[in-house]
């Protein structure tokens, strides 16, 4: 059993998942027209709607049934696997899992499909970072017995973008979690989401501000 497991969070928190997205809306623009690319968009969140998660080449596979003749979707495929995903880490990323990792046990704690999110973990430097320790689910809040049974520690802290997931997870484990707000993204800076839920235990502005915190900060 570890003191303290560190669960972190990857898109909006570790990376800057907007940016991403936003890269990929230029791009299919470029390629297919506005029309197709707010086409695309749809089936991604239709595909979001019945997976509960971010399916980027699920969408694409959509895409290419809607319109089987555009060659450009090779290119496609190909520019989103090869994304230079280093590129996006927030700053300071890799120096938060270095710093976690003097104190306690850091482990990825994410949600998404089962092809692009780990190419993103590997290719960002993230599942270096971690030395491998990652955890891939659908529904990460649904999965914390699994989460114990794999990683049992006698403290938790959970770092995440998604003040829904902070709460949830509060709510399980109680005084166990220490929750943590990076303040980054869309879902951290929506006012409807920020009035809906309580606030996390401890808030900052940027995940790199988590290196002036000591262990004792983390566990008061």
């Amino acid at each position: 059993m570890s003191e303290v497991v560190f669960l972190l969070d990857v898109d909006n928190t570790l990376l800057d998942n907007d940016s991403v997205a936003a890269d990929l809306r230029r791009h299919l623009t470029e390629a297919f027209g506005e029309e197709r690319e707010e086409r695309y968009w749809a089936f991604f969140e239709e595909l979001r709607s019945e997976l509960g998660y971010a399916d980027y080449l699920g969408a694409l596979q959509r895409f290419r049934l809607a319109y089987p003749h555009e060659t450009g979707l090779i290119q496609m495929s190909t520019w989103l696997i090869d994304y230079p995903f280093p590129e996006r880490l927030y700053p300071g990323s890799l120096e938060v899992i270095a710093h976690l990792g003097k104190m306690g046990l850091p482990v990825v704690l994410t949600d998404g499909d089962v092809v692009f999110q780990p190419r993103k973990i590997a290719r960002s430097g993230i599942h270096a970072a971690v030395e491998g320790h990652v955890l891939l689910y659908v529904h990460k809040e649904e999965e914390l017995d699994e989460v114990e049974r794999r990683y049992p520690a006698e403290h938790y802290v959970l770092v995440d973008d998604k003040l829904r997931i902070l709460s949830a997870v509060k709510e399980a484990w109680g005084e166990r979690v220490t929750t943590v707000f990076p303040r980054q993204g869309h879902y951290a800076l929506d006012p409807e989401v920020l009035s809906r839920y309580p606030p996390a235990d401890i808030s900052v502005d940027r995940i790199g501000d988590l290196t002036s915190l000591s262990l004792n900060e983390f566990r008061a």
